[in-house]
């Protein structure tokens, strides 16, 4: 992002600040409770390690409940019902869920998984290659950023869809199916990725970072983010401390990640390491970007309809 995007999305957030310093007070009558969906991964969890949303929220009576999600798919869901207010996911769960009509819209754009999602066999696997995938059983989770990847490189390697047979698995499912042999390869991110690469070793036949040039999302309930823009703008702020945090303290980030997740240490300290931290406006170049993964994925059938992307993107007020 350029030192000009930067100074404009600053900006926008202090004239967004402004504006909502004047509607605080209306705001917090109504609101109470403020619902935040997260995948334990990333950013989310050492934002809600810290507490730094709820410090912003305190002075004004409004508490912050976290609710945990497998995947991005039933986050979006979520999203549409209004059963939680903002949550972020990888690049495909908003395209899915905007091309079957849900009430979300796109806030601000995080950094791709990059290193820390891939397609990957077991070390004794014959496949050596995307090529040889062909007629193979592959674990991915529908319409998640992992399915995104498996698609593109598919396509980067001048594979259809159709050779393969996609298992559309939950990655603790996948995790199980692969340890099990019932499926040939696997395509995950983080955490996911970084315990099979302790446990097995994989052979990795592509990463998002070698195939994609995309995004992971803070998304926000339509409605919501039309009533309470403020709320969206500190979220979008508190983020951008801890990610500021989160890049020159890796080693503490893996700490909290094995903290709250559970999983192994050695895991978590992969995935942090590799992990980019960031927070930043949807720029045009972003909604081509995301633009682009819709049209394959209507292209190929996966999705119902076709969708514009800048139909989804919101205008925080000032901007």
């Amino acid at each position: 992002m350029s030192n000009l995007t930067r100074r404009i999305f600053g900006i926008g957030l202090l004239a967004a600040a402004a504006f909502g310093a004047a509607s605080w007070s209306a705001a917090a009558q109504d609101l109470k409770q403020f619902n935040i969906g997260y995948q334990k991964t990333g950013l989310p969890v050492i934002a809600r390690n810290q507490q730094i949303i709820e410090k912003a929220l305190a002075a004004k009576g409004v508490s912050v409940k976290w609710v945990e999600f497998t995947a991005g798919p039933p986050l979006v869901e979520a999203l549409n019902v209004g059963a939680i207010d903002v949550g972020w996911t990888g690049d495909a769960p908003p395209i899915f869920g905007q091309s079957a009509g849900a009430n979300i819209v796109y806030a601000a754009a995080l950094p791709s998984n990059g290193e820390g999602e891939a397609i990957f066999v077991k070390p004794a696997s014959p496949v050596q290659s995307l090529a040889e995938l062909k007629g193979k059983r592959i674990g991915v989770g529908k319409g998640t950023s992992a399915h995104n990847l498996l698609v593109a490189a598919l396509e980067k390697a001048g594979i259809p869809f159709d050779e393969v047979t996609p298992v559309y698995l939950s990655p603790a499912d996948a995790a199980a199916a692969f340890a099990s042999d019932q499926i040939d390869a696997w395509a995950v991110w983080d955490p996911f990725f970084a315990i099979a690469e302790t446990r097995y070793q994989p052979r990795v036949l592509a990463r998002s970072s070698d195939v994609l040039k995309v995004n992971t999302y803070f998304l926000a309930n339509r409605d919501f983010a039309k009533a309470h823009p403020e709320f969206v703008t500190t979220t979008i702020a508190a983020l951008g401390e801890a990610a500021k945090w989160a890049d020159q303290n890796r080693d503490k980030v893996a700490e909290a990640l094995h903290e709250v997740t559970g999983v192994p240490l050695d895991a978590q300290t992969i995935a942090a390491n590799r992990s980019k931290f960031g927070i930043y406006p949807i720029t045009e170049e972003i909604v081509a970007g995301q633009q682009a993964t819709a049209d394959r994925f209507f292209k190929l059938g996966l999705i119902p309809k076709a969708v514009r992307i800048s139909d989804a993107v919101w205008a925080a007020p000032g901007n």
